[in-house]
């Protein structure tokens, strides 16, 4: 089995369901319209949406948040995962009645628990959502950039791509990136490839969440290669969301083929029914992607993760022993 390493994850999204039925049952809610034979309910972008924010409700306290991150992370680490970056959103954690602070805090234990009892590495990246609005964005960059906690080691925008415009975001990014963290958008998922150019253009990222849209236009793709930007691509999460009829149509080997720098991710999880495991055997089942092909991917993740140098090195170190 092949190490892994994960970029691109929402840490609500990533509450397994029977994780989600306990905490409901611990605040008197009930799950039925959500959750259905232990699986998420949903056929829309916009059900989906209604589900997530569903269940990201019934985590209120911090033991709610650190029990929530070491799930994931000691789930993740079960399937062979060593590295794993998770979207966090102040915006949650004020829905809540938690500080950013606490919130995050909180996360970032749970992660310890999870490198205690299983050796992962764990990084926060700070989000602002689209649809809340720009200033919130602002402020979440401006706590990401304040807030002092060594997991937290980026910040990105997610949220609905169709609201808002790149441009409306560069201020926040520069408060990002004057603090030194890694910047990451959400880009060319429900809309096509011009939310990606604009991305580059606009925001100058080092990686782009989805970016799968930019297929749809040769120039764009041969920017993304010769600028080295790393696609935190997730197929299974593309082909629930019906971005792709099906994994024939799916663009990752020439988004690869065409030399862009890809990488495998889950987004969240247990709503599109995959893991990131699950992530790695589409590969190797739609993409013809053998082992060694599969350790290039996780060796791409590791080398555009953000996180200081001698982890990362001692991350390779780890990769580069297994694949011998």
């Amino acid at each position: 089995m092949p190490l892994k390493a994960e970029l691109h994850c929402h840490i609500e999204g990533a509450a397994a369901p029977e994780l989600v039925i306990r905490q409901a049952q611990k605040y008197g809610k009930d799950t039925a319209p959500y959750i259905q034979n232990g699986s998420f309910v949903w056929h829309d972008f916009t059900s989906f949406l209604a589900a997530y924010d569903f269940s990201a409700d019934l985590f209120r306290t911090e033991e709610d948040y650190a029990r929530l991150a070491d799930h994931y992370l000691t789930s993740l680490a079960r399937d062979g995962a060593i590295y794993s970056e998770v979207f966090t959103s102040p915006d949650h954690a004020t829905k809540a009645g938690l500080s950013p602070k606490a919130y995050t805090d909180a996360l970032g234990e749970g992660m310890l628990r999870a490198k205690a009892k299983t050796g992962i590495e764990g990084r926060m990246i700070v989000t602002g959502v689209r649809h809340v609005g720009v200033e919130s964005i602002e402020r979440a960059a401006r706590f990401a950039a304040r807030c002092g906690n060594p997991l937290v080691t980026g910040f990105g925008v997610a949220g609905d791509e169709r609201m808002g415009e790149m441009e409306d975001y560069v201020r926040a990014f520069e408060i990002a990136r004057e603090a030194g963290l890694g910047i990451t958008i959400h880009a060319g998922e429900l809309t096509g490839w011009e939310t990606v150019q604009a991305a580059l253009d606009h925001i100058r990222p080092s990686r782009i969440g989805h970016g799968v849209r930019a297929i749809e236009n040769p120039d764009l793709v041969r920017r993304i290669a010769d600028e080295g930007i790393v696609l935190e691509c997730c197929p299974g999460s593309n082909i629930a969301l019906k971005v792709f009829d099906s994994f024939a149509d799916h663009p990752f080997p020439a988004l690869q083929a065409a030399g862009c720098k890809v990488t495998l991710n889950s987004d969240d999880p247990p709503y599109f029914w995959t893991s990131l495991k699950r992530e790695y055997d589409l590969a190797a089942e739609h993409f013809a992607m053998n082992e060694k092909a599969l350790a290039a991917v996780t060796k791409t993740a590791i080398e555009a993760a953000f996180v200081d140098r001698k982890t990362k090195a001692a991350l390779l170190a780890r990769l580069n022993g297994a694949a011998r």
